[in-house]
């Protein structure tokens, strides 16, 4: 199982601050994917948030950096070295880990069969069963690192070495709403129809983005999240229920 650790201590924690055009800067904290670098991320984001720094209009984390939105001087907002400085000796001053770890969430998928249509080809380039696969992808939790993409498209992981299959070599150009799929040992729920080439194991009923919601995003990041198989009975049952 894939344990969520909790961020390394403030003297344990480096970064680098780099240019992103005129308007953005990055905060970067490492070059891989992992659960404690990820939430490391959203610590740092966290801190930013809190300090309103003049001029910054969004924060954004992701995998493994954290984006720093902002107008730009003489009249909008600092100039790059002087918002750098700035964010430098925020992060110097400590990173606070949130306790809470995110919420507890459980997305049910119906797996294999029109639902996943990809389950069997995932299950063979991993050297399992296709119950093998629903095994190994639903009982760890998962992680919520970041959305992306599309609003409310989510990326979770980080899944098991087995799960570690590529994307198709060739995208769809419509992937149906509600797809779960895999790739590089990471998940992503499609939020709605739109293109892609991750490999479809499963469907879930729920809605993962509404915009009359709020929040719009059935999930967030730093949110844990176990999936929950289920029977395409059960499947039809959820989303009548929830039309």
């Amino acid at each position: 199982m894939n344990a969520i650790s909790e961020p390394p201590s403030p003297a344990e924690t480096s970064w680098r601050i780099l240019p992103q055009g005129d308007r953005c800067l990055i905060v970067s904290f490492g070059d891989r994917i992992d659960a404690s670098v990820g939430r490391t991320c959203l610590a740092a984001a966290a801190r930013l948030r809190d300090a309103r720094l003049p001029g910054v209009t969004d924060v954004v984390p992701s995998f493994v950096a954290v984006a720093v939105h902002y107008r730009p001087g003489p009249h909008g907002g600092p100039a790059y070295a002087q918002l750098a400085d700035r964010i430098g000796q925020l992060l110097a001053e400590g990173i606070q880990a949130d306790d809470s770890g995110g919420r507890e969430v459980d997305i049910p998928v119906c797996y294999g069969g029109e639902y996943g249509p990809d389950l069997d080809e995932v299950a063979q380039a991993a050297g399992l069963t296709p119950e093998g696969v629903i095994q190994l992808h639903s009982q760890p939790r998962s992680m919520v690192f970041m959305l992306g993409f599309a609003p409310g498209h989510a990326y979770l992981g980080v899944h098991d070495e087995k799960l570690n299959i590529p994307r198709r070599p060739s995208p769809r150009t419509a992937v149906p709403v509600g797809a779960v799929a895999v790739a590089n040992r990471q998940t992503v729920i499609y939020p709605n129809r739109l293109p892609g080439g991750w490999n479809i194991i499963g469907t879930t009923p729920l809605t993962m983005f509404d915009p009359g919601r709020d929040p719009a995003a059935l999930l967030q990041p730093g949110d844990s999240v176990r999936f929950v198989p289920i029977s395409p009975e059960e499947f039809n049952r959820i989303r009548e229920a929830r039309r």
